[in-house]
């Protein structure tokens, strides 16, 4: 038995490396393009190695920058996964079934991610042993980046087995056994920690009172469930328009309602926010008034957070127009403003403002270096380049066209009916 699971698996990682690896003109320069971009971050990241963190933008005043930024958007895109996992497993809702894989690859791409950034902000990736378990100092339960830790690695656990799992089980001609299905359930709870923990570790800086809000966590969620079901769109319909891959298009129709919603709750935090501030300004104010106006001929963040606001304004109108959103063309590009706007509203416009003007109101502007930008398009090109192998690992499994060498013509044309027919 262990043996014929250990040839199963050898024989698993071979197909994969096989598909993952082979492909069209088109597969393979979108590889290579994929690939230089990561070679790029790669040399940045050394010269950041080399001389410190001196060579970004960032300062004793301004401690997290574009890096953090992109963490706390990506942590939602992680968490967004269960608008898929929810109703294909606990409300059984048959019309997502299929893209239930494709949105726990998008989990973990950006997971992968979420843990290049914080490698990278650290400055050199030998100190993370500091938040290890007993070799470190990982202060458990009393500090909250600890909880991060725990959460993130934890979630990253989850969605990597439970895929895997299935794929191998199909790959043998075999249905999975029902007991992962509680780890399904308790990834649901954990998708929506992992998010709140980390608005958590915002929120928890009474110092910084433009964190200090009791809606940075559903606000958190909000941006959250309005960009990743947007990113997940435009990843289905792309599998849907390439591949022969079943892809229901209700299943595309009720994520692009779930992105409506929450686009439209998550305008409304934003408006409290800005009401909040400034019906009656007070010196804890004074980082918005920076953020949307700028402060003392400092504007550096103005355009960013004006742009945000538009875009996503604009987006979800066009989310709110019935013939707009039912309309794929006009769907896609609607979730790719939306996308963007909460990109530039979660990284620039929410992380840099908690830092300028400081507690004692210094003003220290942050601008991001070229070091930055080739270090985070590395990291977004390598969470796109997992994503990628993680599809079209999956695809072939799940519609039966890779199968391990080993089973015989019954257990073949069993293995294939039961593919055609789930």
């Amino acid at each position: 038995m262990l043996r014929d699971l250990l040839r199963d698996l050898k024989a698993f990682l071979f197909s994969a490396l096989d598909a993952a690896t082979s492909g069209g003109r088109k597969y393979h320069v979108w590889m290579g393009t994929l690939t230089g971009f990561i070679l790029l971050g790669g040399y940045a990241y050394m010269i950041q190695l080399r001389d410190g963190l001196q060579v970004t933008g960032m300062t004793d005043h301004v401690s997290w920058g574009l890096y953090i930024s992109n963490f706390s958007f990506l942590v939602g895109m992680a968490a967004a996964a269960v608008m898929l996992v929810l109703p294909a497993y606990v409300l059984k809702d048959v019309d997502f079934t299929k893209a239930v894989l494709i949105a726990e690859g998008v989990a973990v791409s950006a997971l992968v991610m979420c843990l290049g950034f914080v490698v990278v902000d650290i400055g050199s990736p030998f100190r993370a042993w500091h938040m290890m378990p007993v070799v470190g100092s990982l202060n458990w339960p009393r500090s909250m980046l600890a909880w991060d830790v725990i959460v993130l690695n934890g979630y990253i656990v989850l969605n990597s087995c439970i895929p895997l799992y299935i794929l191998f089980s199909h790959y043998r001609g075999k249905q999975p056994s029902k007991l992962y299905i509680p780890f399904m359930y308790l990834s649901v709870f954990w998708a929506v920690s992992i998010h709140m923990v980390t608005a958590f570790l915002l929120a928890g800086l009474p110092a910084r009172p433009f964190w200090n809000s009791s809606l940075m966590g559903p606000r958190f969620l909000a941006s959250a469930f309005a960009a990743g079901p947007a990113y997940m769109i435009l990843v289905l319909s792309f599998i849907k328009a390439n591949s022969e891959y079943p892809i229901e298009d209700a299943a595309i129709s009720k994520l692009a309602m779930v992105a409506t919603v929450a686009a439209q709750v998550n305008l409304v935090m934003i408006g409290s926010e800005v009401f909040k501030e400034f019906y009656f300004p007070t010196h804890h104010s004074i980082n918005a008034q920076y953020l949307f106006f700028g402060l003392h001929g400092h504007d550096a963040l103005v355009t960013w957070i004006r742009t945000s606001i538009g875009v996503n304004i604009v987006a979800t109108a066009m989310l709110m127009l019935h013939p707009i959103r039912r309309d794929p063309r006009w769907l896609r590009a609607a979730c790719i403003a939306l996308f963007i706007a909460i990109w530039m509203d979660k990284g620039m416009g929410l992380v840099i403002p908690g830092f300028v003007p400081s507690p004692l109101h210094e003003i220290v502007e942050y601008q991001p270096t070229w070091v930055e930008f080739a270090v985070t398009g590395g990291i977004w090109a390598l969470g796109l380049f997992v994503l990628t192998v993680l599809v079209r690992v999956a695809l072939p499994i799940e519609l039966g066209q890779m199968r391990s060498p080993y089973l015989t013509e019954e257990e073949l044309a069993a293995a294939q009916e039961a593919a055609s027919s789930h």
